[in-house]
């Protein structure tokens, strides 16, 4: 609570003004694509944060991914901006801090329009273990197509974020940030199929990956099921 108190009181003059981040952090297990929220006074948002005067954007999304998911070197991408002219949620704010038992005033700096830069990651949840902060009363991971009710305009965010790793993954290979360091061929087809909602063919999805260049086979096989060793692969850049 006073670490609270203090970027409440604070934050006026240790953060830009009027502006936010907030991350889409995805994950798969099970053959479901997933999705991190946080619990703060029983409303399910997204991980999130504001830039502080001294730093850069990227630095700021560097940090409050670090806080949120202990991960030094994640990936993430640009989503887009958020700035509809009627993007304030001084209402829901009010509500958290009677919670807390914070005075509230209207003039109070994050009781005034925000625009919001949205960035998605993607992450292999087996290396994450996140813990509620001191703001949270709880972190989750759900199913894209189980989602609870969300808060603040976060479902939008969520929505777009999911088609446009739908589009992404079209022009570029960056899905293997969701699996572990070596996965097989197989594992790499059913996410892709996961993530585009549709049947992707086996064979010319494999050629496809293969001829990327990016992946190095390696001499050790993965037994799934009887009669089936397919080969496991990584990122050539990890063998470096």
């Amino acid at each position: 609570m006073v670490e609270l108190e203090k970027i409440l009181e604070y934050g006026k003059q240790n953060f830009l003004p009027n502006l936010s981040l907030d991350l889409v952090i995805i994950g798969y297990e099970d053959g479901k694509l997933k999705c991190l929220l946080l619990n703060v006074a029983d409303v399910w948002v997204l991980p999130g944060g504001y830039i502080k005067i001294d730093e850069s954007v990227d630095t700021a999304v560097h940090r409050v991914l670090r806080e949120r998911t202990a991960l030094e070197k994640p990936h993430f991408k640009f989503l887009s901006v958020f700035g509809d002219k009627n993007r304030n949620f001084s209402e829901e704010f009010q509500t958290y801090f009677e919670q807390q038992g914070l005075p509230w005033n209207e003039d109070h700096w994050i009781a005034q329009r925000f625009v919001t830069l949205a960035y998605y990651s993607l992450v292999d949840m087996a290396q994450l273990h996140p813990e509620p902060g001191e703001f949270d009363d709880a972190v989750a991971w759900f199913d894209f197509d189980q989602l609870p009710h969300i808060g603040l305009d976060h479902d939008s965010i969520i929505s777009k974020a999911r088609n446009r790793l739908k589009e992404d993954i079209t022009k570029e290979q960056l899905t293997y940030n969701l699996l572990p360091p070596e996965f097989t061929m197989p594992q790499l087809h059913q996410l892709h199929e996961t993530i585009l909602s549709e049947r992707v063919d086996r064979s010319r999805f494999q050629k496809k990956m293969l001829a990327t260049g990016q992946f190095e086979r390696l001499p050790k096989l993965k037994k799934e099921t009887p009669g089936s060793n397919p080969y496991q692969y990584r990122l050539k850049y990890q063998l470096q």
